[in-house]
């Protein structure tokens, strides 16, 4: 049931949002503002990598609400976007419930109108995103000039009506009007912050928590004589460890923090004072606390203050004091552990570095962050985390700027291609990516066939989305061959030459994570594909499933094991694309921006907007 569920299915404990939508990748960059950014991005890559997210909360999912975003798409602004809102995701995705309903980003109406400029009129721009299919407003525009609209017949009864019926229904799911006794209406704080979910804080951050390199140090051996220091910006971190958009926690352990639980003496040195502090101030209780340690932990990375709502990082290094201040350390000689945290950086000058023994990824990881880490380093937890991004070497920011967000290499524009399934260069660490303390073999029960003809897999397709019907149910059978108890999430991933080239990499179908495989033992994985899994899209949007040779590998390259087999037959279109209307992009205009939500002073605002476009 997911955060939707509860224990009556006809009552919501929530209504979820699936957001933004769609194509909404840049904050500020450049000049090119979320506010007013219109996104490019052709068919076939919006259909292939940018919205099926979002087809699984529609359609498959069946979500109780959407929000769409501040940028346009091809030159509508999303939020007024029929196309998008109406023939995708109501009528093609079939998400017609009479409670599901679509919001604004807050204050993203008014920018329809400004700095879009996709209305001569503010009323006209509150009328388009309600006619799109917006059915609330996060802001005051259509407070202020849907009356006008209406007056003005932009805007009829039902529409506005529809709108109403989607919301109050939704609230109705919710048990909204059902009275004190309504289910849930009696949960109190004391439901928050439970031993369960304290529990569940922790497994979540140990299970995301990745081991990208590992001499042979960890798992580390700690007993009471043991001298550790605990260096960098992250190392006593609390409510960074957090991120962005949190709860309230029970608790926040640190790193240092959990470090001292171990019962070793621990010295402690932040370091550099920020991101990008270039100061030498605090670097002497550095070299102190490693001078008096058997081991160094450094945990550093990069933070909210850098990239955050409304900032884009433009940098993907190590921050030049961080890595000075790590190539210092390692030159002692002593053990060294080093936990990156926050979002990607590129690793490269600690990779082959042989006085750096091991190498973390803990991301932002919540109120137990801290412990989760040392639970890793420790070997309490044995880590089976896999990167979620591919990590990019530094060079890649000028490689490709930010406004092309189209997937595949293109030699005349020099991009090198987005994701793990079109990069063109070598990546620091590749997407999936990930160490155990322990080594796993695998092996591919035996497919019912190796040669698979279209037209009867689509005979047997009774389904509406053709995309769903299942292909087969692949057994992949896990072997701990170490002695280390440990998870293992079974990556499978699809390549071939099949369809229009170029051809992807590969991509990933399905995966499963196996939990606390002993040593010696084995567990199988089922790996589930659907015809959606074989397809591919063509250049407008077309979903097609295509006769060639097709692989099944496991995990990352390389691989562990392998499966071939055939498709024969004729291309058949599994899922036909709506197909949006032809017009070019609007161009907004670059000398003002008009306040709103999240500006956070970041832009000029224009206090005389009225007098620039009179009787608006």
């Amino acid at each position: 049931m997911g955060l939707q569920g509860g224990e009556d299915p006809e009552i919501r404990k929530i209504t979820a949002t699936c957001k933004h939508f769609a194509g909404y990748d840049i904050e500020s960059w450049n000049g090119n503002l979320r506010y007013q950014n219109d996104v490019q991005i052709p068919q076939r890559d919006l259909v292939e990598y940018y919205l099926p997210s979002f087809r699984s909360c529609a359609r498959d999912s069946n979500v109780g609400a959407f929000m769409c975003t501040y940028s346009a798409l091809n030159g509508v602004p999303t939020c007024a976007d029929p196309w998008l809102l109406n023939d995708v995701l109501r009528e093609h995705w079939g998400w017609t419930n009479e409670e599901q309903w679509v919001t604004s980003d807050c204050d993203s109406i008014q920018n329809i109108f400004l700095p879009h400029n996709f209305s001569d009129t503010r009323q006209g721009a509150a009328a388009a995103a309600l006619n799109a299919g917006t059915d609330l407003d996060c802001g005051t525009y259509y407070q202020h000039h849907l009356p006008l609209a209406y007056d003005q017949g932009l805007i009829n009864q039902t529409t506005v009506d529809q709108a109403l019926v989607r919301l109050y229904t939704s609230l109705v799911r919710t048990g909204y009007f059902d009275g004190p006794n309504a289910m849930y209406r009696n949960l109190t704080w004391s439901d928050v912050g439970t031993t369960h979910a304290q529990q569940l804080a922790l497994r979540a951050a140990e299970e995301g928590i990745t081991l990208l390199k590992n001499d042979g140090l960890l798992p580390l051996s700690i007993s009471n004589g043991t001298k550790i220091a605990m260096i960098g910006s992250w190392a006593n971190a609390t409510q960074q460890m957090q991120g962005n958009y949190y709860g309230v926690p029970t608790y926040l352990h640190s790193p240092l923090y959990a470090a001292q639980q171990t019962g070793a003496q621990v010295f402690y040195a932040q370091g550099p004072g920020g991101q990008g502090d270039p100061t030498t101030d605090h670097w002497l209780p550095v070299w102190t606390a490693a001078e008096k340690a058997d081991i160094i932990i450094y945990v550093g990375g990069v933070d909210i203050s850098v990239e955050a709502e409304g900032m884009d990082r433009e940098d993907i290094n190590w921050t030049g004091a961080q890595v000075d201040i790590i190539g210092e350390l390692a030159m002692y000689g002593k053990p060294m552990i080093l936990a990156q945290m926050g979002d990607q950086l590129d690793n490269t000058p600690f990779v082959n570095n042989p006085n750096i023994s091991a190498l973390i990824w803990g991301g932002y990881p919540g109120q137990d962050g801290g412990v989760a880490l040392f639970n890793i380093i420790t070997g309490k937890t044995a880590p089976a985390g896999r990167l979620p991004v591919t990590q990019y070497p530094a060079h890649y920011i000028s490689d490709i700027p930010m406004t092309d967000m189209t997937l595949r290499p293109n030699e005349t524009t020099g991009s090198p291609g987005r994701t793990y399934k079109w990069y063109n260069g070598t990546a620091v660490y590749e997407f999936g990516y990930g160490m155990h303390y322990t080594k796993f073999s695998a092996d591919i029960s035996p497919m019912s066939k190796s040669s698979y003809d279209i037209p009867s897999l689509l005979s047997g397709c009774s389904r509406t989305y053709k995309d769903r019907c299942a292909f087969e149910s692949i057994s992949v059978n896990v072997h701990n061959t170490g002695n280390v108890t440990s998870d293992y999430a079974a990556l499978g991933f699809l390549a071939g030459q099949f369809g229009p080239s170029p051809y992807p990499k590969k991509s990933l179908v399905n995966y499963q994570r196996l939990h606390n495989i002993a040593g010696g033992a084995s567990q199988t994985a089922t790996l589930n594909l659907t015809l959606g899994s074989l397809a591919r899209i063509d250049d407008h949007g077309n979903t097609y499933l295509y006769p060639g040779d097709y692989a099944l590998m496991i995990d990352t390259m390389p691989e562990l094991t392998m499966v071939n087999f055939t498709l024969t037959g004729q291309p058949a279109c599994l899922d036909e694309w709506p197909q949006p209307p032809a017009g070019g992009p609007t161009i907004p205009p670059s000398d003002y921006f008009y306040g709103g939500y999240g500006s956070r002073g970041e832009f000029p605002v224009l206090a005389a907007s009225e007098e620039l476009y009179p009787g608006a």
